[in-house]
């Protein structure tokens, strides 16, 4: 026969604590892929400034921060 104190401890996780872990994902990915982008266009472009890489990895930061504070608002 089990704790039942075990039973408590052993509880699944919240919803909203699985909503977050994935916009820390999507963070993660989105902004690795818009270094990724830039990149090989200033690869295509040929420019020695990597402007398309810093621009495009700064819009999806803004991005993924409207998207959070949005997602937290509720």
């Amino acid at each position: 026969m089990e704790d039942p104190g075990l039973q408590k401890s052993r509880k699944k996780p919240s919803n909203a604590y699985l909503r977050y872990i994935g916009l820390g994902f999507q963070l993660i990915a989105l902004i690795g892929l818009a270094l990724f982008v830039g990149y090989k266009i200033d690869q295509w472009a040929n420019m020695r400034f990597p402007l398309f890489m810093i621009v495009l990895s700064l819009l999806a930061i803004a991005l993924l921060l409207w998207r959070i504070v949005k997602d937290t608002s509720k």
